[in-house]
Protein backbone atom coordinates (compact mmCIF):
# COMPACT_ATOMS: atom_id res chain seq x y z
CA UNK A 1 0.00 0.00 0.00
CA UNK A 2 1.15 3.53 -0.80
CA UNK A 3 -0.06 6.66 0.94
CA UNK A 4 0.16 10.04 -0.78
CA UNK A 5 -0.38 13.41 0.87
CA UNK A 6 -0.40 16.61 -1.17
CA UNK A 7 0.27 20.09 0.15
CA UNK A 8 1.10 23.54 -1.11
CA UNK A 9 -2.05 24.52 -2.93
CA UNK A 10 -3.76 27.84 -2.45
CA UNK A 11 -4.46 31.10 -4.18
CA UNK A 12 -2.07 32.44 -6.79
CA UNK A 13 -2.08 35.30 -9.22
CA UNK A 14 -1.75 35.08 -12.97
CA UNK A 15 1.93 35.16 -13.80
CA UNK A 16 2.85 34.02 -10.31
CA UNK A 17 4.16 30.75 -8.92
CA UNK A 18 3.12 27.97 -6.56
CA UNK A 19 4.84 24.75 -5.55
CA UNK A 20 2.96 21.58 -4.72
CA UNK A 21 4.42 18.72 -2.71
CA UNK A 22 3.42 15.07 -2.55
CA UNK A 23 4.80 13.07 0.36
CA UNK A 24 4.76 9.32 -0.25
CA UNK A 25 4.92 6.54 2.32
CA UNK A 26 4.41 2.79 2.36
CA UNK A 27 6.00 0.23 0.13
CA UNK A 28 9.23 0.99 -1.81
CA UNK A 29 8.70 3.32 -4.77
CA UNK A 30 11.73 2.65 -6.92
CA UNK A 31 9.67 0.89 -9.57
CA UNK A 32 6.84 3.41 -9.48
CA UNK A 33 5.91 6.30 -11.70
CA UNK A 34 4.61 9.42 -9.98
CA UNK A 35 2.12 11.64 -11.72
CA UNK A 36 0.30 14.91 -11.19
CA UNK A 37 -3.23 15.25 -12.49
CA UNK A 38 -5.78 18.03 -12.12
CA UNK A 39 -9.54 18.32 -12.25
CA UNK A 40 -11.46 21.54 -12.79
CA UNK A 41 -15.18 21.82 -11.95
CA UNK A 42 -17.31 20.04 -14.51
CA UNK A 43 -14.31 18.58 -16.31
CA UNK A 44 -12.58 15.23 -16.37
CA UNK A 45 -9.35 14.61 -14.52
CA UNK A 46 -6.47 15.48 -16.82
CA UNK A 47 -2.79 14.61 -16.93
CA UNK A 48 -0.27 17.31 -15.98
CA UNK A 49 3.17 15.72 -15.53
CA UNK A 50 4.91 12.47 -14.67
CA UNK A 51 8.30 11.41 -13.30
CA UNK A 52 9.94 8.04 -12.73
CA UNK A 53 11.37 7.48 -9.26
CA UNK A 54 14.22 5.55 -10.84
CA UNK A 55 16.12 7.65 -13.34
CA UNK A 56 13.96 10.74 -13.00
CA UNK A 57 12.76 10.96 -16.59
CA UNK A 58 9.82 13.34 -17.03
CA UNK A 59 6.97 14.07 -19.39
CA UNK A 60 4.53 16.97 -19.49
CA UNK A 61 1.16 17.88 -20.91
CA UNK A 62 1.45 20.43 -23.70
CA UNK A 63 -0.65 22.88 -21.69
CA UNK A 64 1.99 23.14 -18.94
CA UNK A 65 5.22 22.45 -20.81
CA UNK A 66 7.75 25.21 -20.19
CA UNK A 67 5.81 26.51 -17.17
CA UNK A 68 5.62 23.56 -14.77
CA UNK A 69 8.47 21.39 -13.52
CA UNK A 70 8.10 18.02 -11.81
CA UNK A 71 10.92 16.78 -9.60
CA UNK A 72 11.56 14.32 -6.78
CA UNK A 73 13.62 14.11 -3.62
CA UNK A 74 14.43 10.46 -3.04
CA UNK A 75 15.68 11.08 0.50
CA UNK A 76 12.38 12.68 1.48
CA UNK A 77 10.14 10.40 -0.62
CA UNK A 78 8.56 13.56 -1.96
CA UNK A 79 7.55 14.68 -5.43
CA UNK A 80 7.16 18.35 -6.30
CA UNK A 81 5.33 20.32 -8.94
CA UNK A 82 6.76 23.79 -9.42
CA UNK A 83 4.19 25.89 -11.24
CA UNK A 84 5.39 29.14 -12.80
CA UNK A 85 3.67 31.70 -14.99
CA UNK A 86 0.31 30.58 -13.66
CA UNK A 87 -2.82 31.13 -15.72
CA UNK A 88 -6.47 31.27 -14.60
CA UNK A 89 -7.07 28.06 -16.58
CA UNK A 90 -4.67 26.27 -14.21
CA UNK A 91 -7.36 26.54 -11.53
CA UNK A 92 -8.24 23.00 -10.42
CA UNK A 93 -7.84 20.42 -7.71
CA UNK A 94 -4.41 18.87 -8.18
CA UNK A 95 -3.87 15.20 -7.38
CA UNK A 96 -0.70 13.21 -6.89
CA UNK A 97 -0.75 9.62 -8.15
CA UNK A 98 1.51 6.56 -8.05
CA UNK A 99 1.50 3.42 -10.12
CA UNK A 100 3.15 1.34 -12.79
CA UNK A 101 1.49 2.57 -15.98
CA UNK A 102 2.56 1.51 -19.43
CA UNK A 103 3.76 4.01 -22.01
CA UNK A 104 0.21 4.02 -23.33
CA UNK A 105 -1.42 4.65 -19.96
CA UNK A 106 0.99 6.99 -18.15
CA UNK A 107 -1.08 10.03 -19.14
CA UNK A 108 -4.45 8.63 -18.09
CA UNK A 109 -5.84 8.34 -14.58
CA UNK A 110 -6.63 4.66 -15.02
CA UNK A 111 -2.92 3.91 -15.25
CA UNK A 112 -2.36 4.73 -11.56
CA UNK A 113 -3.22 2.72 -8.46
CA UNK A 114 -2.78 5.19 -5.62
CA UNK A 115 -4.05 8.75 -5.23
CA UNK A 116 -3.72 11.57 -2.77
CA UNK A 117 -6.65 13.53 -1.42
CA UNK A 118 -6.05 16.50 -3.71
CA UNK A 119 -5.12 20.13 -3.11
CA UNK A 120 -6.96 23.15 -4.50
CA UNK A 121 -5.12 25.63 -6.71
CA UNK A 122 -6.95 28.82 -7.63
CA UNK A 123 -5.39 31.36 -9.97
CA UNK A 124 -6.86 34.85 -10.13
CA UNK A 125 -6.52 37.05 -13.18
Amino acid sequence: QVQLVESGGGLGQAGGSLRLSCAASGRPFSSYVMGWFRQAPGKEREFVAVIRWSGGSTYYADSVKGRFTISRDNAKNTVYLQMNNLKPEDTAVYYCAAGRPTIATMTVAAGYDYWGQGTQVTVSS
